[in-house]
């Protein structure tokens, strides 16, 4: 018997199992990781509040658009005005057919020349689903007064952005813009803006500014800075309800030893197929800007106002958009 015992494979002692991550933690991580989405450009840092902002314009002016098929459009605008260069412009608007979402389409080409070649051009691409690039350039008197190329990286949770603008490399001027937003939470996004301008025309062959960005959303209300060396930008943006939108923007210039303060408000009336963008600053600046939709037809009327209490002056304008 003993020896029976003894041939007997001894018992194996039971080891304690890892623990395996529970179904919550791993659906609280996902979920995470789902909520912390691209914040988006620092170059649409405060685009919320800009868009309620009301521009103003003087004068007459009259535009049709006229769409030649699901991909081509073309615009007429005549300009009226004592003050600013009246004239006709051609514009052109073309949309490719490769999608990424359902709302956008690229390549995107766009612009708008008048009879003396002053020629105004855009151009959109998105490469894959992270890479975009957009060129603008602008053509007066038959030189090139203005080029700029923006690439645009999306990642998860950060944006990265180079921009080089006018580059000459006979002058060997130019500049570069290097921007990054990094969402931190749901609601926090951080960033930082670099500037490098060389050429003859600067002081000392060249500059570098450096500025930090910040925005935080909370609900329907938005809060976005800039603060660097040029001054000081902070923005705030409210949706008070589906028919009013409020905006307050501060700008400071160091440079300028100024700030000014504006506040604009934008109200949409779907129903009476309106919509209404007034503003004031602290330069005693109020102007407003109301276009009407005039169903069934596709006509639309834009009336413009902006009036300076101190200096007493007065601007009227009138706007008529056909198609």
């Amino acid at each position: 018997m003993g020896n029976v015992q003894a041939s007997a494979a001894p018992p194996k002692i039971g080891l304690p199992e890892p623990a395996s991550p529970s179904i919550d933690s791993v659906s609280s991580t996902e979920k995470k990781k789902v909520d912390i989405k691209n914040p988006g450009t620092i170059e649409d840092l405060h685009k919320n509040c800009k868009d309620i902002m009301a521009m103003t314009f003087e004068g007459a002016k009259i535009m049709l658009n006229k769409g030649l098929s699901n991909h081509f459009q073309v615009s007429h605008t005549i300009n009226l005005c004592s003050t600013n260069p009246s004239g006709y412009r051609f514009g052109a608007t073309y949309v490719g057919t490769k999608q990424y979402s359902p709302t956008e389409a690229f390549p995107v080409l766009l612009g708008d020349i008048d009879p003396q070649g002053n020629l105004n051009a855009n151009i959109i691409h998105q490469f894959s689903p992270r890479v975009r690039c957009k060129f603008a350039s602008q053509i007066q008197q038959s030189k090139i007064q203005a080029a700029q190329l923006t690439t645009d990286y999306r990642g998860d949770d950060y944006t990265a952005s180079l921009t080089v603008g006018n580059p000459n490399i006979l002058n060997n001027s130019g500049v570069f813009v290097c921007h990054y937003l990094q969402s931190l939470t749901t609601n926090l996004a951080l960033g930082g803006e670099l500037a490098y301008q060389y050429g003859p025309q600067v002081p000392g062959g060249e500059i570098a500014v450096v500025s930090a960005a910040a925005r935080y959303t909370n609900g329907t209300g938005t809060w976005s800075g800039t603060l660097g060396g040029s001054g000081l930008h902070i923005c705030y943006y409210q949706k008070a309800s589906d028919q009013l939108q409020i905006g307050v923007e501060v700008e400071t210039s160091l440079r300028m030893q100024e700030s000014v303060a504006t506040i604009g408000y934008q109200v949409d009336l779907p129903k009476a197929d309106l919509v209404f963008k007034g503003m004031v600053d602290s330069n005693w600046n109020v102007g407003g800007v109301l276009e009407k939709k005039l169903q069934p037809l596709p006509f639309s009327f834009a009336l413009s106002g902006r009036l300076n209490h101190v200096k007493n002056q007065f601007r009227l304008g009138c706007g008529l958009i056909i198609g």
